[in-house]
């Protein structure tokens, strides 16, 4: 299920300079605005909570998905050099779950470490924020690379598609209609950061096992679809 050569070459394209740079540049964000707060307000569990919830699962965290989701399969794609990695005798499903560990890897990487870093930042891990906040960023990044994947599929207008998800329904609907809540894969990842800070800080519109459900199913669902949506791009090349 998971190819060396596949993975090496989706690593270098999502990791090339112009990338990494916009990979770098949220994380980096972060870790500056968590310096600069720490040394305004102090260590202060509640201004924790809020710019990691605000600032690095609402924001940070979804856009980097969106860059190693579609980036992993995106521009093969939208080039048409994907044809000659469909030509090689690999199942398609390999091709898709190599991918999906690759984006699920680099959105981790570059989202989850730094929360931990800016969490240690701001109140040195005080009622546990900043590992909540991390395992909350490292379940999201699962979800994320699944479905920002599969839109690297489906659309040639992939990255579109995914930023106005990030930044209109999961940063700005997702805080704003408490309906929207419920499906947002910020909210379930949420559900298990309060699970693992406890206490009121970090609170979630969703149960813990309705938001394991959920991230498990999408993911799953996702990276199946995602698979069936190559195997067809497969059959029209060869037509």
């Amino acid at each position: 299920m998971y190819d060396p050569t596949v993975a090496r070459l989706t690593y270098r394209a999502l990791l090339g300079r112009r990338r990494a740079l916009i990979l770098g540049a949220l994380p980096l964000l972060l870790i500056v605005i968590s310096v600069i707060v720490r040394a305004l307000v102090g260590a202060d569990d509640q201004t924790a909570s809020d710019l990691l919830g605000g600032l690095a699962l609402a924001t940070m965290v979804p856009i980097i998905g969106v860059i190693a989701g579609t980036g992993a399969i995106g521009p093969e794609i939208d080039d048409g050099s994907v044809v000659y990695l469909l030509s090689k005798p690999l199942k398609r499903s390999t091709i898709i779950f190599t991918k999906l560990i690759v984006a699920i890897a680099v959105t981790m990487v570059f989202s989850a470490l730094p929360t931990l870093i800016a969490g240690f930042i701001l109140n040195g891990n005080g009622q546990q924020i900043a590992v909540a906040y991390t395992v909350a960023a490292l379940v999201s990044s699962i979800a994320y690379a699944a479905l920002f994947l599969l839109l690297g599929t489906v659309s040639r207008h992939a990255v579109v598609f995914g930023l106005v998800y990030a930044l209109v329904w999961e940063a700005l609907f997702g805080s704003l209609v408490a309906g929207a809540r419920t499906l947002s894969v910020q909210q379930w990842s949420l559900a298990v950061a309060h699970k693992v800070a406890g206490g009121d800080l970090v609170t979630s519109d969703v149960s813990l096992p309705t938001a394991t459900v959920l991230l498990v199913v999408v993911t799953v669902l996702a990276t199946w679809y995602a698979g069936q949506k190559l195997r067809s791009l497969t059959l029209a090349g060869e037509e």
